[in-house]
């Protein structure tokens, strides 16, 4: 059986890695953090609020001989469920049916979910592991979005290791269309609202 990790990060952070920093000159900083705790193990307060919010997530997953893959899995804010600490959760909708991630997942259940938010320059790294719930009918309602046109096939549960949240460097700067859409429509609301108070004036210039 394998010995428990000394370090949270020891998840990504192998020995060969640790070889690699050592060379590359970074491994002081990272044995430093390591002495102050490492990285979360836990959800925190602010990582769920992070969580909630997010319309995309990438999941990766490897099959037994090693062979990683990476999904995409979106839906509106709220889709990503944070259930406790170290649980997050969601339906996993009808797509091509290649079930790749499936198989991954029975063969192999570590996993890691990416997060980026690109208004805000954030990205948050979550090493786990992950399962797929079939037939649970009443946790699939509990989980779909309300009104989101989407069929629910099965339910995609995560289980937390540690997690990280990298610097914003080389993140550009990009916004969802609906909040563009949003801030334009204020902004008409504005000018309409300034040009009726510009002709208002006018008017009692004129009198």
């Amino acid at each position: 059986m394998d010995a428990s990790p000394a370090y949270s990060s020891d998840v990504a952070f192998t020995q060969t890695v640790k070889a690699i920093q050592t060379r590359k000159g970074s491994r002081d900083g990272y044995a430093s953090m390591e002495r102050r705790g490492g990285w979360r193990t836990a959800i925190t307060a602010d990582l769920a609020t992070f969580i909630g919010e997010q319309v995309s997530v990438f999941l990766a997953t490897a099959n037994a001989g090693g062979q990683p893959y990476v999904q995409h899995r979106g839906g509106p804010p709220g889709f990503l469920h944070v259930l406790d600490e170290k649980t997050i959760a969601f339906a996993d909708f009808s797509g091509n049916r290649q079930y790749i991630t499936s198989g991954n997942l029975d063969d192999n259940p570590k996993a890691h979910l990416f997060l980026i938010d690109y208004m805000n320059r954030r990205r948050v790294k979550i090493w786990g592991e992950a399962r797929v719930v079939e037939g649970d009918t009443e946790l699939l309602a509990r989980l779909m979005p309300q009104g989101y046109r989407a069929r629910g096939e099965q339910v995609i549960l995560f289980t937390v290791t540690a997690w990280d949240a990298n610097c914003n460097q080389h993140i550009p700067q990009r916004f969802e269309a609906a909040d563009v859409a949003t801030a334009l429509a204020l902004r008409e609301r504005r000018i309409a609202e300034l040009e009726a108070e510009v002709a208002r004036l006018k008017a009692l210039a004129a009198e």
